[in-house]
């Protein structure tokens, strides 16, 4: 039915770019045409593509499946396997955002832990994801065997002691932040939803981008989740026009 630029990296990476940061992928593409034209849009969008690396697949089918309701459902071929190399400096960059099952990312979440921001998804299984911020949805934490462990304590032995935040998403019941403390509640912003596409990738980027900034964790997730409600009242698969002229004009 046609091509769409999209992905984890590709909706949380645009949504920082419209709040003035800049942004490199490290993932894997294949290397035909149609990665071709994925990387010449990426690029376009302003993103970082240096640290991309190509295999010698051909580009996989992936069939966005969209119901009346606007939910969507993504069904794709297992992919080959990502094994990240030589960690960057990360003294040179405010953030680290783990969206990968790739091999080796817990070592460099593990590196890059004293120099900047780690926020990272809950991994589909129950390996290790060291950061000072974990994020995932409920149904995703509903997978996940707990064993009687709390959520908070759960939590701490996906991603250890340093973690300060599990932020947990429940669409449109809102999100509940745990940590230490007792949990906070953040209600969902009401909108009309077109596409919830990249919804959640959008979320974390603005909580990454209010963290940047130094607002509470509370602040935080409010500005994700009026990111998210603009991205999916958009008819899109990557963040659109309105989102950045919503972030232009609260910057």
């Amino acid at each position: 039915m046609g091509r769409r630029l999209g992905g984890g990296g590709a909706n949380t990476g645009i949504a920082l770019i419209f709040a003035g940061h800049r942004v490199a992928l490290v993932s894997q593409i294949s290397n035909d045409e149609t990665a071709d034209w994925l990387l010449a849009e990426a690029s376009l969008q302003g993103l970082d593509c240096h640290l991309l690396q190509r295999n010698t697949f051909d580009t996989p089918e992936l069939l966005l499946l969209m119901t009346p309701d606007a939910e969507r459902t993504i069904i794709r071929p297992k992919r080959p396997p990502f094994k990240l190399t030589n960690a960057p400096d990360f003294k040179q960059w405010q953030a680290l955002y783990i969206n990968s099952s790739a091999q080796n990312v817990d070592l460099w979440a593990k590196e890059a832990l004293n120099d900047c921001l780690v926020v990272a998804q809950l991994p589909k299984d129950a390996s290790t994801r060291p950061c000072h911020v974990l994020i995932t949805s409920l149904t995703d934490l509903n997978k996940h065997p707990r064993n009687k462990l709390s959520i908070w304590a759960y939590s701490q032995k996906i991603s250890g002691p340093q973690l300060r935040y599990f932020i947990v998403t429940d669409g449109a019941n809102g999100a509940h932040v745990y940590s230490k403390t007792a949990p906070i509640y953040i209600a969902a912003i009401k909108t009309k939803v077109l596409d919830t596409t990249g919804a959640g990738d959008t979320f974390a980027a603005g909580v990454i981008d209010a963290l940047l900034n130094r607002l509470d964790i509370s602040h935080a997730i409010q500005q994700g989740a009026q990111w998210a409600a603009i991205a999916v009242s958009t008819k899109s698969s990557i963040p659109g026009g309105l989102l950045r002229r919503y972030i232009k004009k609260m910057k």
